[in-house]
This record gives structure tokens, sequence and C-alpha cells, in this order.
């Protein structure tokens, strides 16, 4: 599916539209814990054009929790007083591993992005209405919500992954280093421009051998940890936790 241009309404339903950490993190089964449904449901408009579907390049199975957990390095100095870390924003994420699609296709965090001032803004943008992203493609909505939920504004809020990737470029914090933290884009078809982004997630760790460790959402309709070849990679967002 093409991610280069939202479609109007009609067409969005399926569109792919605390303290510094330095080291090894090791989480432990409290992350596993979902998160409570403190956020009220929530939603805004055009879908992200991402790809959920497992790709050969999945490389499947992907570690477990605990693995990545125990394995994932947050580099020093990236937290300032009162932020949260790549560490706290990966916690959030990994707690969220196993959700899954309703049977109509929409998410916790489909409902969240509807509440937000992004989906109106969408909605107006693309000419459709808030309703459109309740079953839309959700890889975005998911980091979205992840930041949200872990007080950290500098992840951005949209459903449609090409503008949350220009959004970064206009702030000068792109680039091409998978950090923890970092947002990243892919594209499966080769594009290598922001215009043919088609899914979005969370770099957990760079495995330093071709492939990083993420986690997303919207693949295979669920939150899932992934090694993804860096191939596939377009750029990375930098929040500004990362420094």
């Amino acid at each position: 599916m093409s991610p280069r241009y939202p479609r109007p309404a009609s067409g969005l339903r399926r569109v792919a539209l605390k303290t510094a950490v330095a080291g090894i993190i090791t989480v432990g089964a409290a992350v596993a814990t979902q998160l409570s449904a403190s956020a009220a449901p929530h939603s805004p408009v055009p879908v992200s054009a991402d790809r959920h579907t497992a790709s050969a390049a999945d490389h499947d199975p992907a570690p477990d929790l605990g693995t990545v957990l125990r394995n994932m390095i947050v580099p020093k100095g990236e937290l300032q007083r009162g932020q949260p870390s790549a560490a706290d924003v990966l916690k959030v994420a990994l707690s969220q591993v196993g959700t899954t699609a309703d049977a109509a296709g929409g998410t916790k965090f489909n409902q969240w992005f509807m509440s937000t001032p992004a989906a109106q803004s969408g909605a107006q943008r693309y000419g459709g209405k808030i309703s459109d992203y309740a079953d839309a493609s959700w890889c975005d909505m998911f980091v979205s919500w992840v930041g949200a939920q872990a007080g950290a504004p500098g992840v951005g809020v949209d459903a449609f992954t090409p503008t949350h990737a220009q959004w970064f470029q206009q702030q000068g914090r792109w680039g091409a280093i998978p950090k923890p933290g970092a947002v990243v884009f892919f594209s499966f078809s080769g594009d290598k421009t922001v215009g043919g982004i088609e899914h979005v997630g969370l770099v957990v760790k760079d495995d330093h051998d071709g492939t990083i460790e993420t986690v997303e959402g919207n693949t295979d309709e669920s939150v899932k940890i992934r090694i993804r070849p860096v191939s596939e990679v377009v750029g990375y967002g930098y929040p500004d936790y990362i420094r």
C-alpha cells in the first residue's frame, strides 16, 4: 500500500495511513504489567500509512521481553531533570506487548487518538471525520500514545507516518543512527524518501549486526517486539530525551 497521500474519509478505514540511565537496564516482569486504561477513550484522523502484517524481513521469532530488557542499553546524559528518559518511554511501550486489535480493527490507541487535537486537525486537513480513526491503521497512534503516557511530548502525535517524519525533520531531529527510544520509520518497498514511509515503531536497541530490535504497534494486528533489518529503515526521529 502506498503511503504517499492520505485518502479522503471514505478510504481511511484500512489505509496504511528516573534518573539518568547508563548501561544495562533490567526492568523485570513489572514491565509486562498492562498500563491501566486510565487514558480516556481517545481519537484523531487520516490514518497512518503503515504495514501491519509481518514481512519476510521480520526475522521471527523475536526475542522474548526479558531478553530485550536485559540487553537494552540507554545512552548516558539523555535525561533532563523532570523529563522522562528513553528507558521510561520504552518501559511504557514494552508494557503493551501483546495488546491486540478488536474484531472491528480498533484499539485503545485509536480511541485515545480520536480525543486529541491532532485528530480534529487531521480530519479537517484530509476532508474526513474523527470517527474514521476508530478502525484505522494504528502503528503511529501507538507510538503517539506511548509518548503521551510517558509524558514525552517530543515523541509527537500523528496518525500518518510521512507527516510524523516530516515533523522531526522540521525540528532538525532526524538522523540515521538507531538510538534506544528513537522513533523509527520504515519503508518495505525500497523507497527511501519520507513520502514512501509505510510503518513506524520505537527502537529498543541496535544489534550492531545490520538489525535493530523494535517495539511496534499494528504488526500482525498487535503490539510486538520485532527484529528488523536496517535496510528497511528510512530514518529515525529523535525525541528531546535523546541527546
